[in-house]
């Protein structure tokens, strides 16, 4: 069994939406809890982008009676605040560092309203989705928590997951948010945006040999959140690896486990039951308000000053999108793990 999230819709279409397939049967769903997880993403203050929409998450299919039946689960938001005007300007001019010239140059097709499908909307339903899976986990005892580890260079130098859940920015140290918070608005108000790095961490016993030798963990950790709107690198363990020698590196062996987890969570690809330490890494919002040279679709010089609503910076908000695609990824392998071994196979039909 595989759990997989297929998406659809665009940033200023009807709605958004996805089929999530392989949630087995039997499932509760806590409806409140997976629209307080899409909510955690809504933009509600100075810190996020001004479009302010509802969404409300519809299960359209798959829940009979508030549980899981088995069959794939479709998930709906519909887009209410989309301003398409704003774009107008936009339709024969590329925006830098947006996907319009690339997508343009594969499709041949310029939706130039707030980037179409490649818009970062799109993430509301993997929160959506990361929800579900979320509650799946739950009942093997794996949590997931996450939150903004620097912005602008700003880092924190304590870490606080529970702060993060309360903070306006997700900060991880509530010491360095007042700072992480003044440099976000000083940019807001330069016309400009910042980069940040969120740290996303889960931990639970039946982390242990989670990964497939074709299909390693860390790797795919890497490759979900390397697909997610302005990642541009992650890392797993001690940021300071590259650095250190393999005697201070390599985490001892205890009665109890590990002593130390350099390694992240993950050997050779599997999990080692030690907790799992990834750090993404944002760049700055590609919308900014000052002037930029670019290209027309007559691949003419042009100079574009942008409008429209947009994240200062999205390392924010995307801190709740990673926690939710790396509550995807362990629910895959959690489900995988289910038939690693024979024994398990003949468990299963009570043998």
């Amino acid at each position: 069994m595989s759990l997989i999230l297929r998406t659809f819709g665009e940033s200023h279409g009807i709605m958004v939406g996805g089929v999530l397939e392989g949630v087995p049967a039997g499932l509760k769903m806590d409806l409140d809890f997976i629209q307080a997880e899409v909510n955690k993403r809504k933009s509600v203050n100075a810190f996020t982008t001004p479009r302010q929409e509802e969404d409300k998450i519809e299960i359209v299919s798959g829940v009979f009676e508030g549980t899981s039946t088995g069959a794939p689960i479709g998930l709906v938001v519909r887009n209410k605040n989309v301003r398409s005007k704003d774009y107008d300007s936009l339709k024969e001019t590329f925006r830098p560092g947006h996907a319009d010239f690339t997508t343009f140059a594969k499709y041949g097709i310029r939706d130039h309203r707030g980037g179409g499908r490649s818009s970062a909307r799109e993430s509301v339903i993997k929160v959506g989705a990361g929800a579900i899976a979320k509650l799946l986990l739950k009942e093997m005892g794996i949590e997931i928590a996450s939150g903004v580890f620097s912005v602008g260079g700003v880092q924190a130098q304590k870490l606080d997951f529970e702060h993060a859940q309360t903070s306006p920015i997700f900060s991880l140290d509530k010491h360095a948010q007042e700072a992480q918070q003044e440099v976000i608005l000083q940019a807001k108000k330069a016309g400009d945006s910042l980069g940040g790095v969120v740290l996303v961490h889960a931990h639970g016993r039946a982390l242990l040999g989670l990964g497939e030798f074709s299909d390693r963990l860390d790797a795919r950790i890497a490759y979900a959140m390397m697909g997610l709107n302005g990642v541009k690198g992650v890392f797993m363990g001690d940021p300071q690896a590259a650095s250190m020698q393999g005697s201070m590196y390599n985490d001892a062996l205890g009665f109890h486990g590990f002593k130390s987890n350099h390694c992240g969570g993950v050997l050779g690809g599997f999990g080692n039951g030690a907790d799992l330490v990834v750090w993404v890494h944002f760049k700055p919002t590609s919308s900014i308000a000052l002037p930029q040279e670019s290209i027309n679709t007559q691949k003419q010089s042009t100079q574009i000053t942008l409008k429209g609503r947009h994240d200062p910076c999205i390392a924010i908000r995307g801190s709740v999108v990673c926690a939710s695609l790396l509550a995807l990824i362990l629910g895959d392998f959690a489900l995988s793990n289910t038939h690693a071994r024979l024994d398990q196979i003949k468990a299963s039909y009570g043998y």
